[in-house]
C-alpha cells in the first residue's frame, strides 16, 4: 500500500516525479473539472494497489500553470507517465479505470 496520492507542483515537479527512483503517474486536474473529480476514485483505488511501485500524484493546474504548460496540456484531466524524468504514456480525458491499469503496467 502507498503512502496517498501526492500533491505536487511548479515548485517541486522536478524534485518529486523527474527525478524520483519509481514511475509517477500524474493527473493535471482542476478543483473545478467535472471529469477530474469523476477519475479521482479510480487514481485512489490505484494508488493503494500499486502505490509501493509507482507514485501517483496530482498538479492542480491552476496553482500551478507552468509545469502543464511545460508538457503542452490543453484539456483536464490529463494523465502523464513518467519514468527516469521521461514521458512514457499520456491519456487525456475521463478513462475507464481499466485503461489507467494498462497505463500503469508500462512501467510494472
Amino acid at each position: 500500500m502507498g503512502t496517498g496520492v501526492l500533491d505536487v507542483d511548479d515548485n517541486n515537479f522536478e524534485s518529486e516525479i523527474l527525478k524520483a527512483e519509481k514511475p509517477a503517474l500524474v493527473d493535471f486536474w482542476a478543483p473545478w473539472c467535472g471529469p477530474c473529480k469523476a477519475i479521482g476514485p479510480a487514481i485512489q483505488e490505484m494508488e493503494e494497489k500499486y502505490g509501493d511501485s509507482i507514485i501517483f500524484a496530482r498538479c492542480n493546474v491552476d496553482d500551478s500553470p507552468n509545469t502543464p504548460a511545460q508538457y503542452s496540456i490543453r484539456a483536464i484531466p490529463t494523465l502523464i507517465l513518467f519514468q527516469d524524468g521521461k514521458v512514457v504514456d499520456q491519456v487525456v480525458g475521463a478513462v475507464p479505470k481499466t485503461s489507467l491499469e494498462s497505463l500503469v503496467q508500462k512501467v510494472l
